[in-house]
């Protein structure tokens, strides 16, 4: 375990070299959508019975912040190593594919959860926030991150420049965590729209984050944990598989 652990350690001290990028910009981003919407939408919006929109929002928001984070620490890691070179280096040593794939997907879990951290203690100023399942909010944090980590090597592995990258993060990631329930419940939609927001995965994990604080949900949390879980599973099965044969790393 000492290379996982070595590889791991290395992981989270490239991000936290440069927090400024990775940690406080998107924490300062991040408030300052709760800034603005909180203000524009407060009376103007209601969601749950009892809670405020301002204390809807947080949640949201925090997940969608662990979220991408997550997927841009392993993402731009390993495209960074693949574009300059210095991949090598992490080839050489005797590393399981499995050892690799985890230390990049644990560092991703320790980012987003540092980010995830810092919006939902500066989201505190906005509002109180209760926490009536502390299991569920844990469960659906650190799968949710681990999921976006994984995803993060696998498009970094079939991307072949910074191009490519950017055009996952722009036109799938982004656009998911946006539309999955950040800003609104799926019920205020029209039928055919919620029925859509069913078949995105991150819809499941804000809406389970956030029955962690409220203990309201749209859908049930179990089903939603289960969903994600399925979709971690497949992802991780698709990057395992895709580092033990070397895929655009061995050239």
């Amino acid at each position: 375990m000492t290379g996982l652990y070595t590889l791991f350690l290395k992981e989270v001290l490239r991000f936290f070299k440069v927090s400024l990028q990775t940690i406080l910009s998107p924490l300062v981003t991040t408030l300052l959508y709760l800034l603005i919407f909180s203000h524009v939408l407060e009376a103007h919006v209601h969601v749950y019975p009892g809670v405020s929109y301002t204390a809807f929002l947080v949640p949201g928001l925090v997940m969608m912040a662990m979220l991408q984070n997550a997927f841009a620490n392993s993402s731009s890691s390993l495209i960074q190593s693949k574009m300059t070179g210095n991949i090598v280096f992490i080839l050489l040593p005797p590393f399981a594919y499995w050892e690799f794939y985890a230390a990049y997907v644990a560092a991703s879990v320790v980012r987003g959860l540092v980010v995830g951290l810092g919006v939902g203690v500066g989201g505190l100023w906005f509002a109180d926030l209760p926490l009536a399942h502390p299991f569920w909010l844990l469960a659906f944090a650190v799968l949710g991150c681990a999921v976006l980590g994984a995803a993060g090597i696998l498009a970094s592995l079939w991307a072949d420049d910074y191009d490519k990258m950017a055009a996952v993060q722009n036109f799938i990631i982004v656009p998911l965590t946006f539309l999955s329930g950040v800003f609104y419940s799926i019920h205020s939609l029209p039928p055919f729209w919620q029925a859509v927001s069913r078949y995105n995965p991150f819809f499941y994990l804000i809406d389970g984050f956030r029955y962690g604080f409220f203990g309201v949900s749209d859908v049930s949390p179990a089903e939603g944990l289960l969903i994600v879980a399925v979709c971690y599973l497949a992802l991780s099965l698709a990057t395992l598989q895709l580092l033990r044969s070397g895929y655009k790393l061995r050239k």
